[in-house]
């Protein structure tokens, strides 16, 4: 995972703005402690942090074109990129291995019109020298964070995180995924479409190229059909995503998703994907790495997938005061006040840092499952398909702020990068096109039942039939009663009278994100800091608009799993844990 600046508009060069570019690029060095690269000319300015990740020797940023005409900085993967790679054999003189630099062949060739070409997660800034103008583009779900600012005279910033832009210009939101910013049309374009983000497109679906037929009806016994596709292209996925030249591992939570990349990342991990499988792995050991207090739910279920699949496997125990001790740094790092972010943030910052002490720069993890599959205990409420399929899609549009912003910054914080397989631009396309029907979980029916099918045999069958359980709760329930408690201790009944007064953008709806708002403050005392955090009432993890599904849900907001009674085995129920 890397970090970029960029400055562009300039009226001319000057050495205070080069440094200005150097002083907000250090702002985001532990995204890339590798190296650091910056580019000045004409009305642009590139800087880059590295975590070298792929061609560790001569893949330093920015990169050049051949001519040295364009010029790109870039955070991100491009999984696809030897495929690219070759189309342009004999077309594109490449001056690195690095697989990013396939972004600057598909723009000579194509202009701005390239991005669909990528399968990858990134956020990248390019400079046409010879054209005078530039190009943002961020990736299809917004698994790369990337922010856009400006000033007031006229320059527009970018950053891949916020602190980098916070004091530095006059305002500034994050861009948005899914889209690009051309200077010379100077707004942000939407590049990334499906068909399966409108129900009518898929609810008479079977699945995308299955069989011949198109409706569920005229594939027979279609269900076990449905359940090879997913499992194809999940594989292929993690497949995919398993190119590096560093050491990498998985994240292993001993629930459902992450045991599953898990399991099928050490069925491929013993040969190097970067030949195809031809060659032995340079390092064939997997790897695999839980946390969570003493006892939690999640650990022992981890330590079982792992003996069961066979990696290397490494437990992280935390206490209850490390993490209340992490709270004020996680909040920097993560920047956001969200409470269900916040709480599960905490204990992935501090395995991130035992994982980057192992020498281990990359790992793979379960997120976006819960979103695409319809894993989250209040799904079990959804009145219908239609209901059910456009959480889903909601659920995708906003993960840019919520878990790809978690899981992102708390691995980049340390310099970890993490890749996440069930958001592949490829298997999000067969997985999105399913008949909703198959995906729901009414009454006691398990969730993600199709997911468990597809992987039965790869996994315990204690952990294939396991209730979902978030991060936050999975650590240890302990962790989260302890923070409520602690929230509604520090702060006040008066200062929650007066919290709009204090907080008039987002007012906090109760004390713990009170607390975690009046450290985001201190750190991010800007309107525009504030309006970067989503602040709406959940259940679960839902949506605003999941809470009409069930009488329950009204006048609730707890992110806990516990929350959706009747669903969850535990509910409230204290434990010792």
């Amino acid at each position: 995972m890397c970090g970029i600046t960029a400055l562009f508009n300039l009226k001319q060069q000057t050495p205070e703005l080069r440094k200005k570019a150097l002083s907000m690029s250090k702002k985001i060095r532990h995204r890339g402690p590798d190296w650091s690269g910056i580019y000045c000319g004409k009305t642009a300015i590139l800087c880059h942090e590295r975590l070298s990740i792929v061609d560790p020797q001569s893949g330093g940023q920015p990169l050049f074109s051949p001519d040295r005409k364009q010029i790109l900085a870039v955070n991100g993967e491009i999984y696809n990129h030897r495929q690219i790679r070759e189309q342009y054999t004999g077309r594109y003189d490449f001056q690195t291995g690095s697989d990013c630099e396939v972004i600057l062949a598909l723009y000579r060739d194509k202009g701005i019109h390239f991005l669909e070409d990528l399968n990858g997660i990134f956020a990248f800034a390019l400079y046409d020298e010879e054209q005078d103008d530039f190009l943002i583009a961020r990736d299809p779900i917004g698994v790369i964070p990337l922010y856009i600012g400006h000033d007031k005279d006229g320059i527009l910033y970018l950053a891949s995180e916020l602190k980098a832009l916070e004091g530095f210009c006059d305002e500034y939101e994050p861009f948005l995924p899914g889209h690009y910013y051309c200077g010379k049309e100077g707004k942000m374009t939407r590049w990334y479409t499906r068909d399966w983000m409108d129900y009518s497109n898929v609810k008479d679906n079977y699945t995308h190229d299955a069989c011949n037929a198109t409706k569920v009806t005229d594939c027979g016994n279609s269900y076990p059909i449905q359940v090879e596709a997913v499992r194809d292209a999940l594989e292929a996925a993690v497949r995919r995503q398993l190119m590096s030249d560093v050491p990498y591992g998985v994240l292993l939570s001993g629930g459902l998703d992450s045991s599953v990349i898990s399991a099928i990342a050490r069925k491929f991990a013993a040969h190097r994907i970067e030949t195809n499988g031809q060659s032995t792995a340079w390092w064939p050991q997997l790897h695999s790495f839980a946390v969570g207090l003493k006892g939690a739910p999640d650990l022992a279920k981890a330590k079982e997938v792992a003996d069961y699949i066979g990696t290397v496997h490494h437990e992280i125990n935390y206490t209850i005061q490390e993490g209340l001790d992490a709270v004020r740094d996680v909040i920097y790092y993560i920047e956001t006040y969200d409470v269900t972010t916040v709480r599960a943030s905490t204990p992935m910052y501090l395995l991130a840092r035992v994982i980057k002490s192992m020498g281990i720069k990359m790992v793979l993890s379960g997120e976006g499952a819960d979103e695409v599959f319809g894993g989250y205990l209040y799904f079990h409420k959804a009145p219908d398909a239609l209901a059910f399929h456009e959480e889903t899609v909601r659920k995708l549009s906003k993960l840019y702020l919520y878990d790809c912003l978690r899981a992102n910054k708390s691995l980049s914080a340390w310099g970890v990068e993490g890749r996440v397989p069930f958001l592949d631009k490829e298997f999000l396309d067969v997985a999105m096109r399913l008949n909703p029907a198959v995906k729901m979980c009414p009454g006691k029916t398990i969730e993600k039942k199709i997911i468990r099918d597809a992987f039965a045999n790869l996994l315990p069958e204690s952990v294939v039939w396991r209730q979902k359980e978030q991060f936050s709760d999975g650590v240890g329930y302990s962790w989260i009663d302890t923070l409520k408690d602690i929230t509604s201790q520090a702060v006040s009944d008066e200062q929650m009278a007066h919290a709009s007064e204090r907080f008039p953008i987002n007012p906090p709806m109760n004390k713990e994100e009170y607390y975690y708002r009046s450290i985001f403050e201190e750190y991010f005392p800007s309107d525009s800091a504030a309006r970067s955090v989503p602040s709406v009432p959940s259940v679960a993890c839902s949506t605003a608009e999941a809470l009409a599904w069930d009488t329950s849900f009204k006048g609730q907001n707890e992110p806990s799993g516990r929350a959706v009674n009747g669903i969850h085995e535990d509910a409230y129920r204290k434990t010792k844990i």
